[in-house]
């Protein structure tokens, strides 16, 4: 790991701001220690820092937090942030984060040259404008990845990326940061935040509900153990579609087997007709996809199209 950060004092009103370089220990808070911040907590623990306080209502965080920092007391949320001398993460949810923010702020427990992070892929600075006021620094730093919030997380964490959003006097921070919890820093522009997040939850929250919707029409069909069925099959496309993109793509649209297409469709109609939505939505952008990538002629593509549009009349009579 490198060597980790203490922040300096921000600079006076209307000087300079300077980047916050010197290498030091840094008094850490976790304020929603959640899956994400408790995991963030234990690791930069391990990297040294000292995490100070951090918060925890429910039973599951508590428990999260026992075995995760059990050296960490829990404290109220303006108790960690007064506590969190250096950095105070804020690890609560999207919609939850600004009146978090603003309420530290009002009841003065954030203090100048403080600095104060959140975990969001949402956001980026605006969030943090109340604190900003008072001094602080501001930075998002969202780790790409999916928690469970068990030890097992923290093998996960070397190598992943992190969306920052920063100040320009805080990107060598916030560099060092990341480093210290064994990550890699993407810089995402402020109004970039809301496209990244979009990706991220696109890509592995629907890849989520994708499997699960195959799972479920697989038990339909008689298979005992979808899993075992869909998991060599679903490694292969996850690892040929990041390799290969759009040149990993097979099965019936990038063939343009319209009649393959339209019994799915009258099958799942009967059976599962919640699905047929999604998979149209679907099997139109790929349909898209491949006529863009070369992989399916326009030819031929158009009487896929055709089975994906009229399915709802047929399906209906």
């Amino acid at each position: 790991m490198s060597a980790p950060l203490r922040p300096r004092p921000a600079a006076p009103p209307g000087a300079p701001d300077a980047p916050l370089a010197v290498p030091r220990t840094l008094t850490v808070g976790v304020i929603g220690a959640g899956r994400v911040g408790a995991v963030l907590g234990a690791a930069l623990a391990a990297a040294g820092h000292r995490v100070v306080a951090a918060t925890g209502r429910s039973g599951a965080t508590q428990a999260r937090l026992a075995l995760l920092l059990p050296q960490t007391p829990n404290r109220s949320p303006a108790a960690v942030a007064r506590a969190a001398t250096d950095l105070l993460i804020v690890a609560v949810p999207d919609d939850a984060l600004a009146g978090v923010v603003a309420r530290l702020a009002e009841a003065g427990a954030l203090r100048p040259g403080q600095v104060v992070a959140h975990t969001s892929g949402a956001h980026g600075l605006a969030v943090l404008a109340p604190a900003a006021a008072v001094g602080t620094r501001p930075l998002a730093l969202h780790p790409a990845m999916t928690f469970t919030g068990t030890p097992d997380d923290l093998a996960r964490l070397p190598g992943i990326s992190y969306g920052v959003t920063a100040p320009a006097e805080l990107r060598p921070f916030a560099a060092r940061l990341v480093a210290d919890l064994g990550g890699v820093p993407e810089w995402v522009a402020e109004d970039d935040r809301p496209l990244y997040h979009a990706a991220l939850a696109h890509g592995a929250n629907h890849l989520v509900t994708l499997v699960n919707e195959a799972a479920d029409r697989l038990r339909e069909a008689g298979v005992d153990r979808p899993e075992k069925v869909l998991a060599p099959l679903l490694r292969a496309a996850l690892e040929n579609a990041l390799r290969l993109g759009d040149d990993a793509l097979t099965g019936p649209v990038s063939r343009g087997d319209a009649g393959t297409v339209r019994r799915h469709l009258v099958r799942l109609a009967a059976t599962a007709p919640e699905s047929v939505p999604p998979y149209l939505a679907l099997a139109r952008r790929t349909a898209d996809r491949a006529v863009a990538a070369g992989r399916l002629r326009p030819v031929d593509a158009e009487p896929l199209l055709d089975v994906l549009t009229g399915i709802y009349g047929e399906v209906a009579a």
